[in-house]
């Protein structure tokens, strides 16, 4: 833990010095593209050098790359290991159980020491120039296509933590929803000979595929029902400013009246706790975040600008080692209240869910109840109510009234972090281990 001795001033202004290198320098950015077969994103890798231009969002990746490369930032895509491996005349249905497995383990490595040669590169450009690295897969979709047990086997054998490689190995996780859901017309395997999957097939692994990655701090899902959700949503994430950039991704937020925790469905969960930091200029918020989750913590700095003339802010992130959190944490404004929550991550339809529970000790704007948020990044504008089958069943949401209006959602609210008289919502404990949910 952080030091509890007064922090000199010399410690101070080197401490308010290292924020803005650690978050402005050169930017290494890796980005996973997942999806089930004829979610486009095959398709969008090799063509990242045509300049043909294409009509449905199967294209979202060369858009992107091509909107980083015009912005001076160095590009660089890892093949899919699947499509390599089973490209050279391997046949997955001639393969016995145990060759399975075997060739699951050996694909999981492979794709591993690709993305390692990718990212020893660009770590030698770190000082030079922004790096985008964009991987077909990432390494949570092997777990898609084996069980739950030959899964945890394959982690411990490969000694490799699924904490690590689910919440910060990666620094964003785009899925692309198959053509089998919601585009059947054009679900095709005809680009990629190593496919195989039936229509219905493909459906079901597009849902395994997007469970894989429940938990991951940046997880989008992009249906096929969005003319255009590109390159914002990757821009919001970094902090790059979206002007000039297709409108798409919003968050939106509402606080949560009941919840049916019997009925939750497939979720991960975490212990968050944000604390907010001295601040030498007043239009910029500061906080380190601590995530955890079965005793591994992953580690943030956020850093948000509010414009003055809007409620509207410019967001930066970046991942951490926990020596510089803890070293920003001797930062600690003592005026500002600490959050403490509990995250359940999970799915409804195509939306990903946070749904937070605030909990001891609770700020003292909280009036003693621990009050339930869930969020969402979806591209239905502010204002626009979502379609019902998108909110989850299992949860009502509560009317909130802001300026004579009332609005069942609190995004943008005033409100949203002094609401003082809602029902006492209490969390209950998942007691089955959290590896078997899915």
């Amino acid at each position: 833990m952080a030091s509890t001795q007064p922090v000199l001033e010399e410690e101070v202004q080197s401490i308010l010095q290292s924020i803005p290198l650690l978050l402005f320098q050169f930017r290494i950015y890796k980005l996973v593209l997942t999806g089930a077969p004829c979610s486009g994103k095959t398709t969008a890798l090799v063509c990242l050098s045509s300049e043909d231009i294409y009509h449905n969002i199967i294209f979202f990746q060369v858009k992107l790359a091509s909107f980083f490369r015009n912005l001076g930032w160095l590009v660089y895509t890892v093949a899919e290991a699947a499509t390599v491996i089973l490209g050279v005349a391997v046949k997955f249905s001639d393969l016995g159980k145990d060759q399975v497995y075997g060739f699951q383990q050996d694909l999981l490595a492979t794709m591993l020491q690709m993305e390692r040669t990718y990212f020893r590169l660009a770590d030698s450009f770190k000082n030079k120039t922004n790096v985008l690295i964009i991987c077909d897969r990432g390494a949570m979709d092997p777990s898609a296509y084996c069980s739950a047990d030959n899964w945890i086997n394959m982690l411990d054998e490969l000694q490799l933590n699924q904490v690590d490689l689910l919440s910060s190995r990666y620094d964003q996780v785009v899925h692309l929803v198959t053509a089998a859901i919601g585009a059947e017309e054009h679900y095709t395997l005809e680009n990629n000979e190593a496919r195989n999957e039936n229509l219905q097939h493909a459906v079901d692994l597009d849902r395994k595929t997007r469970s894989c990655w429940i938990g991951h701090p940046n997880f989008s899902i992009i249906d096929n029902n969005v003319a255009s959700f590109d390159e914002k949503i990757v821009c919001d994430r970094i902090g790059i400013p979206s002007q000039n950039v297709a409108e798409g991704s919003m968050k939106r937020k509402w606080l949560v009246e009941n919840v049916d925790w019997n009925n939750f469905g497939v979720f991960e969960e975490f212990e968050i706790e944000h604390f907010y930091l001295v601040s030498t200029d007043a239009k910029i918020q500061q906080r380190v975040r601590r995530r955890t989750q079965n005793g591994h913590s992953t580690f943030t700095l956020t850093s948000r600008e509010y414009q003055k003339t809007s409620v509207d802010h410019t967001e930066t992130r970046k991942n951490m080692n926990k020596e510089e959190f803890n070293t920003l944490l001797k930062m600690k404004d003592n005026a500002r209240s600490s959050v403490f929550k509990n995250r359940r991550c999970f799915i409804h339809e195509s939306l990903y869910f946070k749904l937070d529970v605030y909990s001891d000790p609770l700020p003292p704007k909280a009036n003693g109840i621990p009050l339930v948020f869930l969020e969402a990044l979806t591209s239905v504008p502010r204002g626009t109510e979502i379609a019902e089958k998108l909110m989850p069943p299992f949860l009502e949401v509560r009317n909130v009234r802001e300026n004579c209006l009332l609005s069942k959602e609190i995004t943008g609210s005033s409100r949203n972090t002094r609401c003082t008289s809602y029902r006492n919502i209490q969390m209950r404990k998942h007691s089955t281990p959290l590896t078997d949910c899915r």
